[in-house]
């Protein structure tokens, strides 16, 4: 077991670096493919070639872009993902102030989109067919529809601006008590939880369908055991594998994905500095903004994968 366990987590391990080589070429190609010269940006109009030949030197941007991508790979691989040419700090330390709210968002959201979406798959599968099923069904096909951007403007409308309970945009100031900033995160998790959540109340709702008709259900049902018993211990234990696959991707995809919800709330978050580095053509902070998300997106399927046995004995590694 010991051995083959070993052999599991080192071949997902192999995986994964195969998977980051591939977005860290794929992540410098498309950024240097993009129109437009950072240094341009930077120095403006009015700078001289010789200046815009200084500054492209400086930041090694005169060089082949095989070399640039050498030299780039190699301080990676020593953990320094570059300089910001705009921010002129390192990339890191950008990344490491604007993770908090990126961080702060995602697990707020994935608890509300768990929250709402695991118990309405559960009861929509349990009655199938009824006008719950109909109603959570309907749910989770508009939730899936809504646009971010508009929702968002919904909810401030109401609860920002009409009833005042929340900030309209930003996450309060710098030495604001952390539950002051928690409560400006508030409205952004919720629109993030709430059209998340309709993806969780369907595969909650198709796997749960699944195994209700196991014959392992019929039989703890015939046992005279009650129907919460039925469905919360023997039904949504089997059924929790595509579960925990959907609510640990939704992590991964809020954490590189909430973009539009951090610009329409004002969030300094990772998204919104990645947008800032796009307009700016800032390449080292987009290239290892990309790379780290793509990393943990990675290692949450890693992690993924190792809870399958954790959940369902019948997976075997």
């Amino acid at each position: 077991m010991k051995k083959s366990l070993f052999r599991y987590i080192a071949s997902r391990a192999a995986g994964m670096l195969i998977v980051l080589a591939i977005v860290a070429v794929l992540v410098f190609v498309l950024t240097r493919a993009a129109s437009g010269d950072p240094v341009s940006v930077l120095l403006g109009d009015q700078a001289t070639a010789a200046d815009i030949a200084r500054v492209q030197k400086e930041y090694g941007l005169d060089k082949p872009l095989p070399v640039q991508f050498g030299y780039w790979l190699r301080e990676v691989l020593q953990g320094n993902l570059g300089q910001s040419i705009f921010l002129q700090r390192p990339v890191t330390q950008a990344l490491w102030e604007r993770s908090e709210p990126t961080t702060l968002l995602a697990l707020m959201a994935v608890a509300i989109a768990a929250l709402i979406g695991v118990p309405c798959g559960i009861v929509s599968a349990v009655f199938r067919g009824r006008v719950v099923d109909q109603l959570f069904t309907g749910i989770a096909m508009l939730g899936a529809s809504i646009p971010s951007f508009w929702l968002g403007i919904v909810l401030i409308q109401i609860f920002a601006v009409s009833f005042g309970w929340f900030p309209v945009s930003g996450y309060g100031a710098p030495d604001a008590p952390f539950a002051e900033r928690l409560h400006s995160l508030v409205l952004p998790a919720t629109v993030l939880g709430l059209l998340n959540s309709a993806l969780i109340i369907r595969f909650t709702r198709a796997s749960m369908l699944d195994v209700l008709g196991e014959d392992y259900v019929r039989t703890a049902r015939s046992k005279g055991l009650s129907e919460s018993t039925v469905v919360l211990k023997h039904a949504l234990r089997n059924a929790l594998v595509p579960i925990v696959t959907v609510i640990g991707l939704t992590v991964a995809l809020m954490i590189g994905g909430a973009v539009i919800t951090e610009t329409v709330f004002g969030l300094p978050g990772v998204g919104n500095l990645v947008v800032s580095a796009v307009l700016r053509r800032d390449y080292p902070v987009i290239q290892g903004a990309l790379l780290v998300i793509a990393a943990i997106y990675v290692l949450i399927n890693f992690s993924i994968d190792l809870l399958y046995a954790v959940v369902d004995p019948r997976v075997k590694v």
